[in-house]
């Protein structure tokens, strides 16, 4: 893994974050995927974010992303999390309800990539991506 640089700071911050829809309903498939996808990568982008890798299964998303030191990974998630939200349901209204506004659970799962390589977070999303794409056929 490769050292970022800011003006005044090296780093390398890198994280695997997991959140999931509310009540892992297993909503995140066809359009709603690809569009899920696209407004990931624009906000992430907005807050110069790098994704290094990722998968969007069928009730999570896996997300191994380069967070810039003046970040928190805490406040990150929410804006990532809030934001996504607001903008699918601004494209896709029917997933919106009239008794639960929230479209994410409110926990997420987060962790430092550095006791483990980059290359098994990878084969680890992979891995969740396949297992997601058979239980998707079934």
């Amino acid at each position: 893994m490769e050292m970022q640089t800011l003006s005044h700071t090296r780093w390398k911050c890198q994280y695997h974050i997991v959140f999931i829809p509310k009540y892992r309903q297993k909503r995140l498939f066809g359009k709603l995927k690809r569009d899920l996808m696209e407004i990931l990568r624009k906000l992430c982008e907005y807050k110069k974010v790098e994704i290094v890798n990722g998968a969007i299964c069928s009730d999570h998303v896996h997300m191994n992303i380069k967070v810039p030191p003046k970040l928190s990974i805490s406040e990150f998630v929410g804006y990532l999390k809030g934001k996504s939200a607001l903008m699918l349901y601004e494209q896709h209204p029917e997933e919106r309800s009239k008794w639960d506004k929230s479209f994410w659970a409110r926990w997420y799962y987060v962790a430092t990539i550095g006791t483990v390589t980059e290359e098994v977070v990878k084969k680890y999303i992979a891995e969740q991506e396949e297992d997601s794409r058979k239980s998707d056929k079934s």
